[in-house]
């Protein structure tokens, strides 16, 4: 989001609360499209700016039809799926105008034989599927090869290297920049966490106007936090019910909370990101204290820009009725990698913990060859840590950063578990405690720090060889 979104973002928010109660939900719906269209960047490959947008919504109301609770349309519903194709077609008319939409979209005429092309897949599809929870993983599969498509470089340009091909293109501009899906990731784990909660009978009957705007909620599209989706439809349904929605209390901490977001995105980052680590600054360092404090710098830089992003978010939502969780608390001051975990992108590493580390450490643990529970608790831990790794691409150096941390998490348990009593026994003597505390908290911020180098840094030979300087062994 520029300062211009959010400006215009947080002003319609006076405009949404003259609205009648009832039409609340609806202008979130709608505005949640059309932001869609509006944050996508731009890209080279016509019309692929456009086209993505609307895949979003295809594969959200595609998702609704699996986790739906009855096989029955609503009058709701039905109105819901007019609404969204008359507002994407709505954003058709003013981006061939000049506005909304990044670049001049393709005819009305072609648009609306598209969506007519889609919906007539779904409900050709319908039928079909007649046991949704079999369709489920089929359709988890394919977000995740969509999300694989999307995060390996060497695919992403494979593909991006066909389109142009299609389209008459130059080759050897071909990058993975071509396909820069807005939001993709986020609502990848809105989806899977719906279809999978659906499988396990934990999702509330939703319908498709709560659905697509839970999974498309424009503030917290680009980047989190990852809602749950009966958290977000209980505030969502209680919209009408918010007289006056805008009240002083809801504009001060909204406002307040847009404030320090854009403090630490728009002014502490900004300052920060000449001086962060990358692989321009880590080669021409000088010194090990000039590299030690690259390295500082991109910690701070990451904390300042993925807080004050969340922070600029939760405030939105605030103003528009909607209480987005908290994603950061002050994760630079936990005295151990767990509760540093329990504090840093918080709804990411609970979407992770829910999905793969529970389910995963319970078939383990289910399985005839019985397994040692420490050996259980690491492949768990670092199948967790490698998704959320790999989550942010797919590669050697986030492999290894989400090893990094898989494993200090196993051995922050296995210390902890064989030190729990003596620890409590230090209670009684306050200074003992705080110095522990405190050697804590110095000791996980730096292993968190040096985790960083594997995290900002293109090759595993680099960051090794900036890891081996900020010791001074080479």
């Amino acid at each position: 989001m520029t300062l211009l979104n959010i400006g215009i973002f947080a002003g319609g928010a006076l405009i949404f609360g003259l609205l009648r109660p009832q039409w609340r939900g609806w202008a979130l719906l709608i505005v949640s499209v059309i932001a869609l269209y509006w944050l996508q960047p731009v890209l080279t490959l016509y019309p692929l700016d456009f086209a993505l947008p609307t895949a979003t919504v295809a594969l959200t109301v595609a998702a609704w039809l699996l986790v739906r609770g009855s096989d029955r349309w609503s009058v709701d519903d039905k109105l819901t799926a007019l609404v969204i194709v008359a507002t994407v077609l709505a954003i058709t008319v003013v981006g061939i105008a000049g506005a909304i939409t990044p670049s001049i979209p393709p005819s009305v005429i072609q648009v609306a034989l598209a969506l007519l092309a889609v919906g007539a897949v779904l409900f050709a599809l319908s039928p079909l599927v007649q046991d949704r929870s079999k369709a489920i993983p089929f359709f988890i599969l394919l977000i995740v090869l969509v999300f694989i498509a999307l995060k390996w470089s060497p695919l992403t340009e494979m593909i991006s290297r066909w389109l142009r091909a299609q389209s008459g293109r130059t080759l050897s501009l071909a990058s993975a920049a071509d396909i820069s899906w807005l939001g993709f990731s986020y609502v990848s784990f809105r989806l899977i966490h719906t279809l999978r909660d659906k499988q396990t009978g934990k999702l509330p009957d939703l319908t498709l106007r709560e659905y697509v705007t839970y999974v498309v909620f424009f503030p917290a599209i680009t980047a989190g936090p990852i809602d749950r989706a009966e958290r977000f439809v209980k505030d969502y349904r209680a919209l009408p019910t918010l007289r006056p929605l805008l009240s002083a209390d809801r504009i001060m901490d909204g406002g307040t909370r847009i404030m320090v977001g854009l403090l630490k995105k728009f002014v502490l980052a900004a300052l920060l990101i000449n001086l962060a680590m990358n692989a321009t600054n880590v080669t021409q360092a000088q010194s090990t204290a000039g590299l030690w404090l690259f390295v500082y710098a991109y910690a701070f830089l990451l904390f300042f820009d993925f807080s004050g992003y969340s922070d600029i978010a939760i405030g939105i939502g605030k103003l528009y009725g909607i209480t987005l969780p908290e994603n950061f608390n002050a994760p630079y001051l936990k005295s151990s990698l767990t509760t540093f975990w329990q504090s840093w992108h918080i709804t990411l590493s609970t979407w992770a913990r829910f999905y793969v580390f529970s389910p995963l450490s319970r078939a383990l643990l289910s399985m005839k060859i019985k397994l040692p529970t420490n050996l259980v608790v690491l492949i768990a831990q670092v199948a967790t840590m490698l998704v959320i790794g790999l989550w942010h691409g797919i590669t050697w150096n986030f492999v290894i950063w989400g090893l990094w941390h898989g494993v200090g998490l196993w051995l922050h348990k296995l210390y902890a578990d064989r030190t729990r009593w003596w620890y409590q026994g230090m209670k009684s003597r306050p200074a003992v405690h705080r110095a522990l505390e405190w050697g804590g908290i110095i000791l996980t911020f730096h292993y968190v720090v040096l985790g960083w180098v594997w995290f900002a840094l293109p090759t595993p030979e680099l960051s090794l060889s900036v890891l081996r300087r900020l010791f001074g062994l080479e």
